[in-house]
């Protein structure tokens, strides 16, 4: 599998909004949204006030007074005084008051602005930074119109094995998405691997981070199950005892998809756990291998779905394409890299079941009746989601009726 490093430039922007989005973790933007921002003039540091001096505040107007004039105005009107900072270069003190819910912020700003205790009040407005997060570059965005499948269905609370090398459980992209952890490899802590973390985001990363990308199926639960290690240029390496106690595993958990996005010769003990999976309608997606004539095992068996990041060319007829070229997905260092394999195909097509079986959960998800595909074995997402889905509505009903006009 062909691995991509991300550009810097990528980097940095990603980064950095990722570093703005910590920052501001903190402020709800609910409760920014009761805040007003109140302005109280500071007198010139050189000014001594004599008997003449007319002004608003009177002689003396140091740090204490304001603040007592703060506090006040907090009373008068009912506001709680949470804040202040010293603006030097507009000779002004800024004071943050809360409004109680059963007051209008509006309302409240506008009579502060007609006191003339006050310079000038404001509602505390708030800003987003304005980064180019890495969905726009996702070949599913377009080709799958990942949007809209996620107005039909999410994946919501379906259960999907990785069986691969280590995921980054803490990636900003995958935090909160790992239900269980287990690791059939070692007795250490599972470590972030890349090839189990960028299968991983590409089923499921969050949806609500303003960086990084989006899942098929961001609301599924992952069950990482480390079965495979890590190899020096972004493979991984498994065994038949690994695979075999990790299907074991993935099966006594409940899982409703498994994940292999791996391939290597037909085995005995796994081809007879895979004929147990399949019994307990568990949908099984493997990775197909180019250079094997029958695509490798297991993703010649029957009953599971074989995928190839194949854009061309000649296929087997059960064989299906998905998007797996230049795919950005999680790294194991809170970064994003550009990944490319039938790996990463694989991954998209566990997506979109976990999409098929939020919609359908007791439906016995099989290749030949799951997803609609043409005859060169693209895969149609929206078509495959709407012919389960109880009504047909949304964009992508609009996207169908559009291609049935064109016929």
């Amino acid at each position: 599998m062909k691995w991509l490093a991300i550009a810097t430039l990528w980097a940095g922007l990603l980064a950095g909004a990722h570093a703005a989005d910590q920052a501001g973790s903190g402020q709800d933007d609910a409760a920014t949204a009761r805040q007003v921002l109140v302005l109280i003039h500071r007198l010139p540091e050189h000014f001594r006030a004599d008997n003449a001096y007319a002004g608003t505040y009177g002689p003396g107007f140091g740090k204490s007074a304001r603040q007592r004039l703060a506090a006040q105005l907090a009373h008068d009107y009912g506001l709680e005084l949470t804040d202040d900072w010293p603006i030097q270069t507009l000779g002004m003190d800024c004071f943050v008051m809360r409004v109680p819910d059963r007051a209008s912020v509006e309302s409240v700003t506008a009579a502060l602005s007609a006191d003339k205790r006050v310079e000038w009040a404001q509602p505390m407005h708030v800003y987003e930074g304005k980064g180019r997060s890495l969905y726009a570059t996702q070949p599913a965005a377009q080709d799958w119109h990942l949007d809209d499948l996620h107005e039909l269905a999410t994946g919501r609370d379906v259960r999907v094995a990785v069986i691969d090398s280590g995921v980054d459980r803490h990636h900003p992209d995958l935090a909160g998405q790992v239900a269980a952890e287990t690791n059939f490899i070692d007795t250490e802590t599972t470590p972030p691997e890349a090839h189990g973390t960028a299968v991983a985001g590409i089923i499921a990363s969050r949806s609500d981070t303003r960086a990084g990308i989006v899942g098929v199926a961001p609301q599924a639960r992952l069950l990482a199950i480390r079965a495979c290690r890590q190899r020096p240029g972004g493979g991984a390496a498994c065994n038949s005892l690994s695979l075999a106690k990790a299907l074991d595993y993935a099966i006594n958990q409940n899982a409703h998809i498994i994940n292999l996005s791996l391939s290597g010769p037909y085995d005995p003990l796994l081809d007879r756990l895979l004929n147990v999976a399949l019994a307990h309608r568990i949908a099984v997606v493997a990775a197909v291998d180019a250079a094997q004539a029958d695509g490798g095992f297991p993703a010649s068996k029957s009953g599971v779905f074989p995928v190839t990041d194949e854009p061309r060319g000649a296929i087997p007829a059960q064989v299906f394409r998905a998007p797996g070229r230049d795919v950005p997905t999680t790294g194991t260092a809170d970064d994003w890299v550009f990944v490319s394999g039938s790996s990463y195909a694989a991954a998209h097509v566990t997506g979109l079941l976990a999409l098929i079986q939020q919609l359908r959960p007791n439906l016995s998800i099989q290749p030949g009746n799951a997803l609609v595909r043409s005859e060169l074995g693209h895969i149609d997402a929206c078509a495959s989601l709407l012919q389960w889905a109880d009504h047909r509505q949304g964009t992508c009903a609009a996207i169908e009726t559009a291609k049935a006009g064109k016929h």
